[in-house]
């Protein structure tokens, strides 16, 4: 055991040294270096001390007598160094590596050479005190980040070897006034200049195609943009926030920014096919709006947060109403959503509580999850037939819902659909197949004392799975009844000791009853015995509705004197049943008359047994 614990405490500093010892290769002047022996190239890395001062970097190095080419600033290189003041970078490199600046508070200014062909995403994040960059001709494209929280920087040249600025290339750069971006690049990235607040104007060259979801997101101080018609798409929020803008902004068919300020009524051209995706965002002042013909699509966020919207015609061009599209119009009073449309997205009208009233048209096939959620102002939706899904949450905390019609086509409802709906009284289902239906559905809407509507083929259906089970009381849809059979009346006879039920009704199964008030246990010395048994019997058979109850008593008569001995007594059945005017007794012998008395003792007639059953008539 003790070898064994020299062992591994030895391949542990082994594997502890060779860790380190692999960080870097080389350390030459103060500065740590990894080795490419293949092509005889060194790349600038980090080691155990932080840099700090003024770092001068060679555009060669010596190790063994043999001459390497400082060719790259890797990864992470200079992560950190909040010391560093600046760095001279050689001809010899060309390019810089990941997070190779980042972090780097102190570095006021860099060169990069004309060598150097790429920047590599948060090469230069957060070096907060970089006040000037010149990147060189060289350079093909800006990594994602590569600039992002530089928040001294004030200008920026990009040149025109670049084609790609890459997402939050610039982001957050709040220092910065102007940038200019040249004639090669085609593409801008997403959020690539959003919240550099104090840039003021921006053109967009011939060779850009497209633009970013929220490229230049919350420049709250830029008046002014020139986007070429180059530009064919324009991702969602590209412009939101920017309140300072004054003009609209429309490209190539495309609705792309409202200015936040704008105030009443706005109708849109007639040639706008699409509201890309927050371009009237936070609109608080926009009262109504008119979207013409031409218009396909309502973007992403579109309207989020038009709280003084009070009316909104969409046109029947318009196929999808996207996410969050409505989100917070609370002074929206109704809606009516065209037959074009298909689908409503998720959140679309989220919280839009001064909605009292909205039209679904057939056309729409689902409704996503949360599209209505706290609209507490809806007292009653339809749900078309063309609906197959409904979304989690969908109409949840509908407060004010009462009634809901679902439609035949629905196959489920997904968790919370109508959760919190306190209100609801009735729900009006058309799906002949329960829908499959998690058991929070109606969570927190007091089912209990609602009422479910359904196809009177599906009820029992219903009537027997949760949560449908739940509602207080559920009920066939008015004129789809299901009109059921009654087994007949059943009929009780006696006969040589046995009781036998017959029914006009085929295939029945019978149930029945027998008690006599002589089954009691008594505390007297004398006991009257009543020699009766009281039958009760139903018939019922599946598809059916049970019977009406047939009854009868069976009396034990004494065949001879019994004295006071009872071991002698000699007695036998007589059932006697009365329905329908007639008093029918079996049990009796061939040809056996009885006769009939009423209680005071009048007679009323006799009648004879025939195969031991003898029937008077009482309504003569």
């Amino acid at each position: 055991m003790k070898k064994l614990f020299v062992f591994l405490f030895s391949l542990i500093l082994s594997v502890v040294f060779s860790t380190s010892a692999s960080a870097y290769d080389v350390k030459i002047d103060g500065i740590y270096y990894n080795l490419i022996s293949k092509g005889k190239t060194a790349a600038v890395t980090s080691g155990e001390e932080e840099y700090s001062g003024e770092v001068v970097i060679p555009s060669s190095i010596t190790v063994e007598g043999q001459e390497y080419t400082v060719t790259s600033i890797g990864k992470s290189a200079f992560y950190s160094c909040s010391g560093l003041t600046s760095v001279t970078i050689p001809n010899s490199v060309t390019s810089i590596g990941k997070h190779a600046f980042s972090g780097c508070k102190g570095l006021t200014s860099l060169a990069i050479p004309n060598s150097v062909t790429s920047i590599g995403d948060n090469a230069f994040y957060s070096c907060s005190g970089l006040t000037s960059v010149t990147i060189p001709n060289s350079v093909t494209s800006i990594g994602s980040s590569a600039f992002q929280y530089c928040s001294g920087l004030t200008s920026v040249t990009i040149p025109n070897s670049v084609t790609s600025i890459g997402d939050y290339a610039f982001a957050d750069c709040s220092g910065l006034t102007s940038v200019t971006i040249p004639n090669s690049v085609t593409s801008i990235g997403s959020y690539a200049f959003a919240y550099c607040s104090g840039l003021t104007s921006i053109t967009i060259p011939n060779s850009v195609t497209s633009i970013g979801d929220g490229a230049f997101e919350y420049c709250s101080s830029m008046t002014s943009v020139t986007i070429p018609n180059s530009v064919t798409s324009i991702g969602d929020f590209a412009f939101s926030g920017c309140s300072g803008l004054e003009d609209i902004i429309i490209v190539n068919n495309m609705f792309v920014h409202l200015p936040e300020t704008y105030y009443g009524h706005y109708s849109i051209p007639e040639n706008i096919s699409e509201i890309i995706g927050g371009a009237f965002l936070s609109c608080s002042g926009l009262t109504s709006i008119t979207i013409p013909n031409s218009v396909t699509s309502i973007g992403n966020h579109a309207f989020y947060g038009c709280s003084g919207l009070t009316s909104i015609t969409i046109p029947n061009s318009v196929t999808s109403i996207e996410t969050c599209a409505f989100y917070s119009c609370i002074g929206l009073t109704s809606i009516t959503i065209p037959n074009s449309v298909t689908s409503i997205e998720s959140s679309a009208f989220y919280n839009c509580s001064g909605l009292t009233s909205v039209t679904i048209p057939n056309s729409v096939t689902s409704i996503r999850s949360q599209a209505f959620y706290k609209c507490s102002g809806l007292t009653s939706v339809t749900i078309p037939n063309s609906v197959t899904s409904i979304g989690y949450g969908a109409f949840e905390s509908c407060s004010g819902l009462t009634s809901v019609t679902i439609g035949n086509s629905v196959e489920s409802i997904e968790d919370g659909a109508f959760a919190s709906c306190s209100r609801l009284e009735n729900l009006y289902c058309y799906a002949e197949k329960v829908p499959s239906t998690d058991g929070t559905a109606f969570e927190g809407s007091d089912i209990e004392y609602s009422t479910l509507h359904v196809l009177g083929s599906s009820l029992s259906s219903y009537k027997t799975t949760a949560p449908w089970s739940g509602f207080g009381t559920i009920k066939a849809l008015e004129g789809t009844e299901v009109e059921t059979k009654k087994c007949e009346k059943p009929v009780i006879s006696y006969n040589n000791g046995e009781l036998s039920f017959t029914c006009a009704t085929e295939g029945v199964e019978y149930i029945s009853k027998i008690n006599s008030d002589d089954f009691n246990s008594f505390y007297t010395q004398l006991i009257q015995l009543s020699g009766c048994y009281n039958i009760s019997v139903t018939a019922t058979k599946a598809g059916y509705d049970n019977s009406d109850v047939a009854t009868a008593k069976l009396y034990w008569l004494p065949t001879s004197d019994i004295g006071t001995n009872i071991n002698t007594a000699k007695t036998r059945g007589v059932v006697i049943q009365s329905a329908g005017g007639f008093i029918t007794l079996s049990g009796l012998d061939t040809n056996e008359r009885v006769d009939f008395f009423t209680v005071d003792g009048v007679a009323l007639g006799s009648a004879t047994a025939t195969d031991g059953t003898a029937t008077f008539s009482a309504k003569s």
